[in-house]
């Protein structure tokens, strides 16, 4: 058996570049959270109804999570390698498709279908061969640097696309992106690879239980994607999930258009901003649950996000409302949305394992499909009827979120009595004994 001896060895060196290949990766899909951007521009030249304008987005959120369950399937039999070098093929594809036309069905079969096919492809395959590498100790760590890429994205694809769409127009900007995440993603898809056979990453002792938050020895679980189909605790979680993604998501969807208020043209800054903080929060919840358990973060994580909605409820309503305070509120809810992306495949790994992590996990984010194609649906819906206003939308999102809220306190510990243990050795935890609802 091979096992990790010292954070210097080559194997932690591959940890690493696995790692930093996979938010590579995630920083080319994350072109997604720059569809205000590109909304207001369709807006302007396409002619389609307002109604419709985030159908593109929305069915792309749907299919990238629910495509995360087959690519799961095929990352965990055939490798990460493979799966995100058909991602980076999809989503070219599907930005080909979109340039060639202004029509809405092109738009939603080549953006929201094939890319976000793409997309989910890519997505899948980014974190699991990371998490690999690494002792549990390090999960929400490790979790948050890769899914970090995806959220800090508009960081460089927000300004990039209002030059573009400004120089040359959305057609040829959608036939740039095409190429260029195509060649990254294939590229970057390479050096991925999971440990070999028998790989044991060491581990630093007894790390956080992720549901009670009390220091106690994990167990290496196992279990297949029925065998988690079979828990209440995957239902909770997923509907947790739902609130928390969909609730974020509504707002990245329609940032460019709030903020255009009190930035004009660089409405652009606030939904940059708000990806640093998407991917700040990502990293530093991954950090945080490490050490006060999974469930304590997601509680507070979903609280400050309701606090946030209902403060945004002036500030949009407000015409004279000062740049800088647009911008703190877009970075805070980038911040605490990005939270949930590396918080839940972190209590996925933790309390299901990583053999059928790709499954498993991919099942898990359907829940951020149908909350990003929902709420965000929802949300286009209400501000085309109350004539641009987004009060009603913060409002639902934030009840929602207190809702989510209340829910993380149904995640108890299931009380156990540990086995004897041999002195030297680990403790050993039956599996489906890690957490249950109550």
């Amino acid at each position: 058996m091979t096992t990790e001896t010292s954070p210097q060895t080559p194997a932690t060196h591959r940890g690493w570049l696995v790692t930093f290949a996979g938010t590579g990766i995630n920083l080319a899909l994350g072109v997604l959270y720059a569809w205000s951007i590109f909304k207001g521009a369709i807006q302007k030249d396409f002619g389609w109804e307002a109604a419709s304008l985030n159908d593109p987005y929305s069915v792309c959120c749907l299919v990238f999570a629910f495509s995360m369950i087959l690519a799961g399937r095929c990352q965990d039999k055939f490798g990460p390698r493979l799966t995100a070098f058909v991602g980076g093929l999809l989503v070219g594809l599907g930005f080909f498709v979109a340039s060639r036309t202004t029509g809405y069905w092109s738009w939603v079969i080549g953006f929201g279908g094939l890319a976000g096919m793409g997309i989910g492809f890519g997505y899948s395959s980014a974190t699991p061969p990371a998490l690999k590498w690494f002792p549990p100790a390090r999960t929400g760590l490790i979790a948050g640097l890769v899914v970090a890429g995806f959220g800090l994205a508009s960081v460089y694809i927000a300004p990039l696309s209002k030059h573009l769409l400004a120089t040359r127009g959305v057609l040829p900007a959608m036939q740039f992106y095409s190429v260029a995440f195509l060649i990254v993603v294939c590229g970057l898809s390479l050096l991925l690879a999971n440990p070999p056979p028998g790989y044991v990453a060491a581990s630093s002792g007894p790390g956080i239980s992720p549901v009670s938050g009390r220091r106690e020895a994990r167990p290496a679980l196992s279990a297949t994607p029925t065998e988690m189909l079979r828990t209440p605790t995957f239902y909770l979680l997923w509907v947790i999930y739902f609130i928390g993604a969909g609730a974020g998501l509504m707002v990245i969807s329609s940032l460019s258009g709030m903020a255009t208020k009190s930035l004009g043209g660089a409405a652009f800054v606030a939904v940059a901003v708000l990806a640093i903080g998407n991917a700040a929060g990502r990293i530093l919840a991954g950090i945080l649950s490490d050490k006060i358990g999974r469930r304590w973060t997601l509680m507070l994580v979903l609280l400050i996000q309701a606090t946030l909605m209902f403060i945004a409820i002036p500030v949009t309503a407000a015409k004279d409302t000062a740049a800088v305070v647009i911008v703190l509120v877009a970075a805070l809810i980038g911040a605490n949305y990005g939270a949930n992306l590396s918080l839940f495949p972190s209590f996925t790994k933790d309390l299901w394992g990583l053999k059928s992590f790709g499954v498993n996990y991919g099942l898990v984010f359907t829940a951020w499909g149908v909350g990003g194609f929902v709420l965000s649906r929802w949300q286009q819906m209400l501000t085309s009827r109350s004539g641009g206003s987004y009060t009603s939308s913060f409002l639902t999102a934030g009840v929602l979120l207190l809702v989510g809220a209340g829910l993380t306190l149904l995640l108890k510990p299931k009380q156990t009595t540990p086995a004897p243990v041999a002195a030297g050795s680990a403790p050993v935890e039956r599996r489906g004994e890690a957490a249950s609802v109550k």
